[in-house]
């Protein structure tokens, strides 16, 4: 049984220049899936172009709430298209970022709520970005209910994972939860369900221990696998079982 790594930037220009090499690691450390996701034009073609050599590369494509300065009606309009292709499984990432200024929060808010009616239209999941924008997040995905989705790299309370699990959302964790200075982050993954988590790289950032400081890419994803494992007192083998599950559920 191989681990899916449910999130990952490796269209990004900075692994992408070394791709082939990145997915023989991945593959050597028993990834069985990646879930590419892809925040413009160019990382979605290259996806695509991936996908046609690399069946196990799964793909997704929205617009971040940081990157929306740049973008303009064709942009928009291309993603209205696209998004209904077969091989695009989820809308994101997608969501609100209050921590930088570059985009001012309701812009941000109406490129997610485009977003999220878009992913009602297409009936794809949404893969959901959420940065200190905890309290407007979780009140635009209620108001505009998008069915099933997925709360990325998840680092809030307990209440809030609980929230969106009943709104029918996964929590998935990555780097972060092996930190030593994770603080609350594993005793609130201790506390949900396990067939409502799942586990993500979001390479090249947040490389999870001992490996932190470096790049990371899709193979570092065991040691977040091995943490989530112990904390919930099960096998790797069980854990990744269960993890597959959750995603082929999710993803159908």
């Amino acid at each position: 049984m191989g681990i899916i790594d449910t999130h990952a930037h490796i269209t990004c220009d900075e692994l992408y220049k070394a791709i082939d090499e990145l997915l023989e690691r991945a593959k050597d450390a028993d990834i069985e899936r990646i879930l590419c996701i892809c925040l413009n034009r160019s990382e979605l073609e290259r996806a695509f172009e991936l996908k046609k050599h690399y069946s196990w590369i799964d793909i997704a494509f929205g617009y971040h709430p940081s990157d929306l300065y740049e973008l303009k009606d064709e942009d928009w309009h291309y993603l209205e298209h696209i998004i209904f292709d077969e091989r695009i499984i989820a809308v994101g990432e997608i969501g609100l970022d209050y921590h930088w200024d570059d985009v001012d929060r309701e812009t941000q808010k109406q490129a997610f709520i485009r977003q999220l009616k878009l992913a009602q239209k297409c009936g794809k999941p949404v893969l959901i970005h959420m940065r200190e924008a905890t309290g407007d997040t979780m009140q635009l995905l209620k108001e505009y209910k998008c069915g099933k989705g997925l709360l990325h790299c998840y680092s809030g309370s307990l209440e809030t994972a609980c929230e969106a699990i009943d709104m029918d959302m996964y929590i998935s964790v990555g780097g972060p939860l092996t930190f030593k200075n994770a603080r609350g982050l594993p005793e609130v993954i201790t506390q949900l369900p396990l067939d409502r988590i799942m586990v993500e790289t979001d390479c090249p950032y947040l490389t999870p221990h001992p490996h932190r400081g470096k790049r990371n890419e899709p193979m570092y994803i065991v040691h977040t696998l091995e943490k989530l494992a112990q904390l919930h007192d099960i096998t790797a083998e069980e854990l990744k079982k269960q993890l597959k599950e959750n995603y082929l559920k999710l993803f159908s």
